[in-house]
C-alpha cells in the first residue's frame, strides 16, 4: 500500500492526474497525455480502457444518479470529457472528445456531444484502443 501511495502520489504531482489507489481499475489501462485527470475513488474502470487528457470522471452529489459510474471494457474516452452520476458505461463504447455524459450508455455505442447522443455501433473501438491485454 505504501509503495502505491507513493507512486499515485508521484503522478499526481508530476502529471497532474488524480488517481487514487483505491480506484478499481482493470488491466491495460492507457492513459494517453496525462495531464489534468480526475477520476473519483469509487469509480470502477474496465479492462483495456483509454482516458485522455482533460477527463473528468466523478460523483454526482444529489439527485437519482448519486453516486460514481461504472465503466465497462473497452472503452475509449476522449479529451475533455466528463462522465458523472452514478451511470453505467456499457463495454465497446466510444466516447468523443468533449462529451458530457450523465446517463446509462449501452455496450458498442458512439456518444458525442452535450447533452450526449448515442449512436449504436458494432466494434465501436475498433483501432482506437491501446494497450490491449
Amino acid at each position: 500500500k505504501f509503495i502505491y501511495r507513493c507512486f499515485f502520489a508521484y503522478q499526481k504531482r508530476k502529471n497532474l492526474v488524480e488517481l487514487n489507489y483505491k480506484t478499481l481499475i482493470g488491466p491495460g489501462l492507457y492513459i494517453g497525455h496525462p495531464y489534468g485527470i480526475t477520476i473519483n475513488p469509487t469509480v470502477v474502470i474496465g479492462k483495456n480502457c483509454n482516458i485522455h487528457k482533460g477527463v473528468t470522471i466523478g460523483q454526482e452529489n444529489r439527485g437519482i444518479r448519486e453516486g460514481t459510474p461504472t465503466i465497462g471494457d473497452e472503452v475509449w474516452i476522449g479529451v475533455n470529457s466528463t462522465i458523472v452520476g452514478k451511470i453505467s458505461i456499457g463495454d465497446d463504447v466510444l466516447i468523443a472528445p468533449n462529451t458530457y455524459v450523465n446517463r446509462d450508455i449501452p455496450s458498442h455505442s458512439i456518444v458525442f456531444g452535450n447533452p450526449c447522443i448515442v449512436k449504436n455501433r458494432e466494434n465501436a473501438t475498433e483501432q482506437y484502443i491501446n494497450n490491449k491485454i
